[in-house]
């Protein structure tokens, strides 16, 4: 990590964003942070199963990079997929009832906690093995290509934007598509979600160049850092990133400094890291840090917080009672959804 990252205050100071924006930031990052913390409650209950990887202290990434994208855009995701496909607009209850394994769930119960998927969303789905999202998004950006300039097909150009954590920035994929992204001017934007730990292993351990943004230099396209803890600095970035990208002037590596609250997965018991490290990051918590900017810049009321609150946990309240009312898949559909159905 450099040493040079603009601190939240700095840059909150000199936002230029409309009230209503600010507001509908606030609430992806309140709904993808309530949704998580339902989501533990349910798996200690038994109502989940297999492996659950939580994003609490990372919403300000999700909500900063996909709330500027348009509908038509495409994200790809990792195993810790269920605040970006929120972020995306697929809807709360499906996303639940997918982690129910529930047919009515966004994948019918076939995928799980790590394989989210909504093709009305144009979200390509949670990955379980590192890495291996980031071809399936260079694969996306180059269908964007192909309409354009192939199929000529007059429309705005689509972005792809590939998420992806700190432990996968060593992996062959990552390097082998950045070259091929650049090559192609694809318009993509490959972002890490530099949460300072690959499950146990320290960022600064398992690279020989912790500075992961400035090994796009290697490859011809812009490396930039950002403070994931600030959503409105990583819309910023964002929003610089996806014009270029449309534009057709090639992706752009964006490396967020952000930190995971929790541990790896909710059956980690999160020993490895030290309490003095995690207590530092918890201070910088980016929905207690973006709501009290909004009220102390009188942005928005304290009885409009209160009433968002509310509505935020009505939602996921209704989540989770849609998913514990939904079908299991019958054993008759085994092998549905192997290939596609014919219409």
């Amino acid at each position: 990590m450099s040493n040079n990252i603009i601190l939240p205050s700095k840059l909150y100071q000199n936002d230029s964003l409309d009230s209503e924006t600010m507001l509908e930031l606030y609430k992806d990052m309140l709904l993808g942070r309530n949704f998580e913390d339902m989501c533990a409650q349910m798996y200690y209950r038994g109502k989940m199963f297999g492996f659950v990887h939580l994003y609490n202290g990372q919403e300000a990434v999700s909500t900063g990079i996909i709330k500027a994208l348009d509908h038509t855009d495409y994200v790809c995701s990792t195993y810790r997929d269920h605040v970006h496909a929120l972020s995306k607009g697929v809807p709360a209850r499906l996303i639940m009832a997918e982690l129910f394994g529930k047919e009515t769930g966004c994948s019918h119960g076939r995928g799980g906690s790590m394989h989210i998927f909504s093709a009305p969303h144009n979200f390509l789905g949670g990955f379980a093995f590192i890495g291996e999202g980031i071809p399936v998004a260079t694969g996306a950006a180059f269908q964007s290509v192909y309409r354009n300039q192939v199929l000529k097909q007059q429309e705005k150009m689509r972005v792809t934007v590939c998420f992806f954590g700190d432990g996968t920035s060593n992996n062959g994929q990552f390097f082998e598509c950045l070259n091929m992204a650049v090559l192609w001017k694809l318009p993509i934007i490959f972002v890490v979600e530099n949460n300072q730990w690959a499950i146990g292993m320290a960022h600064h351990r398992s690279s020989s160049y912790p500075e992961i943004h400035k090994k796009a230099s290697a490859f011809g396209l812009p490396g930039i850092e950002v403070d994931g803890m600030n959503v409105l600095a990583i819309r910023q970035v964002a929003i610089d990133a996806i014009s270029r990208a449309r534009l057709g002037e090639g992706p752009t590596l964006i490396e967020a400094l952000t930190y995971r609250f929790r541990g790896h997965s909710l059956a980690d018991p999160d020993e490895l890291r030290s309490s003095q490290e995690k207590e530092a990051w918890l201070a910088r918590d980016p929905v207690k840090y973006f709501k009290n900017h909004l009220l102390s810049h009188s942005i928005v009321s304290k009885k409009q917080i209160e009433a968002i609150d509310m509505n935020i946990k009505k939602i996921v309240d209704e989540a989770v009672e849609f998913a514990l009312s939904s079908p299991e898949p019958e054993i008759k559909d085994l092998k549905r959804y192997l290939f596609a159905e014919t219409l």
